[in-house]
């Protein structure tokens, strides 16, 4: 047995059936291994990619994503993918080839320190450099990127090394015991009876989830202990989807350009639970004026968050899941029907009047009606920019789920987040929504998707701008435009052709309901191009 064999009876011991990646000399030895088992391989087109397609595997199926890909632009290609999945949380396992252990540091071909350039955006590396150490390594970076706050780990592997002879081995099957990372799963005792009693006298409280809940498996119990307290619940971008967007206890997006409901609560409330969010700027962009005179309890598994941004009143350390499962054991009553009233009339009374985008196709509406058509347990994927501002306003999400590039805001991640969604789940609805600047950053994967039969449905609203940037210098420049305007190629009917996939094509709202179910109808995959007004923008005109 040589270490490329190790490595893939290690990736067999912990349960992977895919991995997505692209090929290369110094991660030959891997790939040529991994024929002799029964796990996929999926060929992306660019290494970026390869990360993307995971990181959608391992949010629909809730495990770690693996991704493998060559040594020198192989690897440094592959870094994007890795900052997008460590900003998010999502738990990946990367592995890149590596010119052979005597030649590192000679500046050799293809020879790049990824380790180094990788520093800040992985939870933990290795470079191997004993082919006895891959079982402890592959077992140790598994448990490191799904457990605790979950990440990427990148495992860098010199060619000599794959090829190196290795005797027999037992895998562990014990967590393994690392003197410095020793993650918190379950909450203090003391400070969960504090929680407790803050929310019991409570008048105006509010539960922030953010994508940590999500991570965390913690969807059912917050649901059951936010609808049995009758607690009013907000959540960051990454959050979306942890309630039903139409749940009477939900009030909608916080941030710049989320609800005002949403805003106006937590400006409004007493009491802020904060669950697995980072308190980032995108959801509060003035931590300390948001949360003056409010009680905050900060909630998240990683104990860096907590106090970064803001000192929490009552700060939590653990995994969401183990806690709301000890809060419900806990006996208290609490009632606040005025709150609730008060948010509900916000709801009602607050909602913005947009202009109607007349002679093209209006994207709130659009996306209201297609979230709307799609199936219960659909997976919605949105890009970066306008498209994606619009999806987490106005998507609908039932019991399904909504993937998107949050914290590093990479454009061109929904189409190989889709794909990886869909081979994770292939018999459920998997829709990507992206914009015109998106779609050309990662169209290549549209081959991918046929090689490996990944049928997505893949919509692009088309304004032939970047649409985000143009709106900011719109605003900021005073329509001073500069680098965004796209053009009109490609032709996107032609180019699905080409790619031997349905196409449908929307001028205006005309006709749209039915256009849309012959969009979702059935398992082909299919591309919508949406034309949208140039001039949209996702925040609403001052007179």
């Amino acid at each position: 047995m040589i270490g490329a064999d190790a490595i893939v009876k290690c990736l067999e011991k912990e349960g992977v059936d895919t991995v997505f990646g692209y090929s290369g000399v110094a991660i030959d030895p891997f790939w040529n291994s991994i024929l002799e088992t029964d796990i996929k391989t999926v060929l992306v087109r660019t290494e970026q990619n390869a990360a993307h397609a995971a990181s959608g595997y391992a949010r629909t199926r809730g495990k770690v994503g693996v991704c493998a890909v060559t040594s020198g632009p192989g690897a440094t290609n592959l870094l994007t993918g890795i900052a997008t999945a460590y900003s998010d949380s999502i738990p990946l396992v990367c592995f890149t080839g590596q010119v052979d252990s005597e030649l590192i540091g000679s500046d050799v071909f293809q020879e790049a320190d990824v380790i180094g350039a990788a520093e800040s955006f992985v939870k933990y590396s290795y470079l191997v450099r004993n082919v006895k150490d891959i079982p402890r390594i592959i077992h140790e970076a598994f448990y490191i990127a799904s457990t605790g706050r979950r990440g990427p780990v990148l495992i860098d592997l010199p060619a000599d090394i794959q090829l190196s002879r290795i005797g027999d081995f037992t895998y562990p099957t014990e967590p393994p015991k690392l003197r410095t990372y020793k993650p918190t799963v379950k909450g203090n005792t003391l400070q969960i009876k504090k929680v407790i009693k803050v929310l019991e006298n409570a008048k105006k409280p509010l539960v922030c989830v953010g994508g940590g809940v999500h991570l965390s498996g913690a969807k059912n119990e917050l649901q059951k202990f936010v609808e049995k307290h009758r607690l009013p619940v907000v959540s960051t971008m990454m959050g979306l989807g942890i309630l039903p967007t139409e749940h009477p206890m939900y009030y909608g997006m916080v941030g710049n350009n989320g609800a005002v409901t949403a805003n106006h609560a937590m400006k409004e409330c007493d009491v802020l639970l904060m669950v697995g969010a980072r308190v980032a700027d995108r959801a509060v962009s003035a931590p300390d004026l948001t949360f003056e005179g409010k009680v905050l309890i900060h909630m998240d598994v990683d104990p860096a968050e907590i106090g970064k941004n803001v000192g929490p009143t009552i700060p939590i350390v653990g995994d969401a899941k183990h806690i709301f499962e000890e809060f419900m054991g806990q006996s208290f009553y609490c009632s606040h029907e005025e709150w609730i009233a008060s948010l509900n009339n916000y709801k009602m009374d607050l909602k913005i009047e947009r202009p109607e985008a007349k002679g093209f196709v209006d994207s709130p509406k659009f996306i209201k009606m297609l979230s709307g058509k799609m199936k219960d347990d659909a997976i919605y994927v949105a890009d970066v920019g306008q498209n994606q501002l619009f999806s987490c306003q106005n998507a609908i999400i039932r019991e399904g789920k909504f993937f998107t590039s949050g914290g590093m805001g990479t454009m061109g991640y929904s189409i190989p987040a889709a794909i990886g969604a869909k081979l994770a789940d292939p018999e459920r609805q998997v829709v990507a929504v992206c914009g015109d600047g998106a779609f050309q950053m990662s169209m290549m994967e549209l081959a991918t998707m046929n090689q490996y039969k990944s049928p997505i449905k893949l919509v692009v609203m088309r304004n032939h701008y970047l649409g985000l940037v143009r709106e900011h210098q719109h605003f900021v420049y005073h329509d001073d435009y500069s680098m965004v305007d796209l053009g009109f190629d490609p032709d996107l009917e032609m180019l699905s052709k080409a790619y031997h996939v349905k196409y449908i094509r929307c001028e205006n709202m005309e006709g749209m309901e039915e256009k849309i179910d012959d969009f979702l109808t059935g398992d082909e995959a299919c591309i919508m191009e949406v034309l949208n007004d140039p001039m949209e923008t996702v925040a609403v005109k001052k007179a």
